[in-house]
Parts: C-alpha cells; sequence; structure tokens
C-alpha cells in the first residue's frame, strides 16, 4: 500500500506540472497578443499623423499657388484700362485672398490637431515600448518555468519508473486500470470513517476491516483502493513522496 500511495503522489504531481507547463505557451500567446494589439494602435496613430502631415503639405502647395495667382493678377490688373475689367479683375483679387484665407484658416486648425496626434502617438509610443520591455522578461521568465518544469518531470517520472518497479504487477495493472477511470485518483484515504475522495462514510464492518489492514479493500462508492489515512505509517510515506 504505501508504493501505491507513492506512486499516486508521483502521478498527481507529475499532472499537477503538466497542467502547468501547457499553460506556458498559452501565456505566451496571450502576451503576444497584447502587444500586437498595442503596435497596431500605435501604427493607427501613426498612420493618422502621416495623413495629416500629407493633407498639411497639400495644404500649403494651395496656398502658393493662390499666392503666384495673385501675383499675376496684380500684374494683370495694372495692365487694365476697362474699367468693367477692372471691376472684375477685383473681384477675382478678392476671390483669390478669400479662399487664401480660408486655407490659412484649415492650416491653423491642422497645426493644433497635428500637436494632439504628435502628444497621442508619443504616449502610445512610450506604452508600446514598456508592454515590449516587460513581454520579454515575462517570456524569459515562462521560458525558465518551463525548463524548470522539464527538470522536474524527469526527476519525477524516474520516480515513478522505480515505485512501478517495485510494485506487484498485478496491484499494479489494478491501480493504473482505476486511475484511467477515476479522474487520475485510484488511491484514496479513509478518515473517520470517510471516504476523502467522494466523501461517503464507510460501513462501520468494513472500516473496521480497513484498520485492521489485512486485505485490499475497495470504497464501496467509488470503488478506489482505500487505506486508513489515520495509520501513522502511510502519512509518513505521504510526507516523503
Amino acid at each position: 500500500m504505501k508504493l501505491l500511495i507513492g506512486l499516486q503522489a508521483y502521478d498527481v504531481l507529475i499532472k499537477e506540472k503538466l497542467a502547468l507547463k501547457e499553460k506556458g505557451p498559452a501565456a505566451v500567446r496571450k502576451r503576444e497578443e497584447g502587444l500586437a494589439e498595442a503596435e497596431a494602435l500605435l501604427q493607427e496613430e501613426m498612420d493618422k499623423l502621416e495623413t495629416h502631415d500629407t493633407l498639411s503639405r497639400e495644404t500649403e502647395r494651395e496656398i502658393q499657388d493662390l499666392d503666384e495667382r495673385l501675383k499675376k493678377a496684380d500684374v494683370k490688373l495694372s495692365g487694365i484700362a476697362s474699367n468693367k475689367e477692372y471691376k472684375a479683375a477685383l473681384k477675382e483679387i478678392e476671390g483669390i485672398k478669400r479662399e487664401k484665407e480660408a486655407l490659412e484658416i484649415s492650416v491653423i486648425e491642422l497645426m493644433e490637431k497635428k500637436d494632439v496626434l504628435v502628444s497621442t502617438c508619443d504616449d502610445n509610443q512610450k506604452k508600446t515600448d514598456e508592454m515590449k520591455k516587460q513581454f520579454n522578461q515575462d517570456r524569459k521568465q515562462i521560458l525558465n518555468d518551463m525548463k524548470k518544469l522539464d527538470r522536474d518531470l524527469k526527476k519525477l517520472e524516474k520516480e515513478r519508473v522505480r515505485c512501478c518497479k517495485a510494485t506487484d504487477q498485478s496491484l499494479l495493472k489494478k491501480y493504473d486500470m482505476l486511475k484511467g477511470h477515476k479522474g487520475g485518483i485510484a488511491i484514496t484515504p479513509v478518515i473517520k470513517g470517510v471516504c476523502q475522495t467522494c466523501r461517503m462514510a464507510i460501513p462501520p464492518q468494513k472500516f473496521n476491516e480497513l484498520i485492521r489492514g489485512d486485505k485490499l479493500m475497495n470504497c464501496p462508492n467509488c470503488a478506489r483502493i482505500m487505506y486508513w489515512g489515520e495509520d501513522e505509517r502511510y502519512q509518513e510515506n505521504q510526507g516523503k513522496s
């Protein structure tokens, strides 16, 4: 029974460490996704800034074009003799000036908007850099933890093999069968007459037989191999495992 209790202790530890090992890649992926979202948001803001700068340059060019048109209109105005043509030329110049004034207001608004966009990009860049730094640290720690889990698993597997070799093979087959059908728990302690796995009370007569310990017994409710959990010999064995 001591060997079976020890074997189950190894199996439980192996199962726990395998579960922890499976969480490693998922944890890395989750952090990668978070970083990718931050980088995508940063790129989106940078694209907005680039589009804004392109619009600003185009507006500046339009203002330059209007300045050229004003110069040409002034030259044309100086050579006009007809009063009608003169008025028409003045009207054209006023129209160009109004258009230029509207564009200059747009330039001011674009400059103000750029300040906001630049500030947003700077903030997102800092956040992304911090996330990237934290991601690299977390990934390194997770990989180190997984390496340690691999080392622990190798030790546990080695001890499990040793324990299996020392266990009666027919008993080992029964243990493996129960483990496969009972969620990995084939052995259960009974304390104060209660199975500690299914939490059902053991009939007094069977509990007394269990205390005597002269035969292998199964829980009448969950069918797991049971042992008297208050027996100091078994408690010591569990402590070593």
